[in-house]
């Protein structure tokens, strides 16, 4: 009997110590913050790439489509760029704080969406290779234009990247590209350098720098 009123004891100590416990926890997590510390800020989103234009990004409104039109105005290679999101064949930016949509419309057989905006947006500012290059380079560049002599990096800095449902391999002896939406242009290789621009010649007058 004294056994078993002794176990009753513990228990009754034991149960009385677990409700002692639980309010302990509740008080504090209704702890206000002690005063002077930064309560946690919420998540900023910051974005899944950012870095710089590839190339001269020709845009309509606020779209910049893979087709890269050579008759509309264009963001200039090394801008700042900042890939908030990717959806479907769409990428929501920001160039140079200014909210813009990349619109992957010709090249969704030959690359993912993701594949085709990273190359447009790269990690490292063009303008540094640029700054290497002779005036005459930086100019026609400047200009969204080409010469002959040029070599495919700096060929791509000018115009952007041809559309790679028409340029599936890069090695072959030609590039093409469009002008505008009826008005395709061509650029030819020799060794690796610009050897000739064909197409119409209104076309091919626009897009050939003839300065120095």
């Amino acid at each position: 009997m004294k056994e078993k009123f002794v176990f009753s004891r513990f228990s009754v100590l034991g149960a009385v110590f677990c409700v002692i416990a639980l309010l302990s926890a509740c008080k504090g997590s209704d702890t206000k913050p002690e005063e002077g510390k930064p309560v946690a800020e919420a998540k900023k989103e910051t974005g899944i790439r950012s870095g710089y234009a590839c190339c001269n990004l020709h845009y309509s409104g606020d779209w910049i489509s893979d087709s890269n039109l050579a008759q509309l105005p264009f963001i200039a290679a090394g801008t700042p760029i900042k890939v908030l999101r990717i959806d479907g064949y769409r990428a929501y930016v920001e160039v140079d704080g200014k909210p813009m949509r990349l619109g992957h419309d010709y090249g969704r057989a030959e690359e993912t969406t993701e594949q085709w905006v990273n190359k447009l947006v790269v990690l490292d500012d063009p303008k540094v290779k640029m700054a290497k290059y002779s005036p005459a380079v930086r100019n026609a560049i400047a200009k969204g234009q080409l010469m002959k002599g040029m070599t495919k990096e700096q060929v791509i800095i000018s115009v952007g990247h041809p559309q790679t449902n028409e340029n599936q391999r890069l090695d072959g002896p030609y590039w093409r590209y469009w002008w505008s939406s009826f008005g395709p242009y061509y650029v030819y290789w020799t060794k690796g350098s610009v050897s000739k621009i064909d197409g119409h010649s209104e076309t091919v007058g626009y897009m050939t720098y003839k300065g120095k």
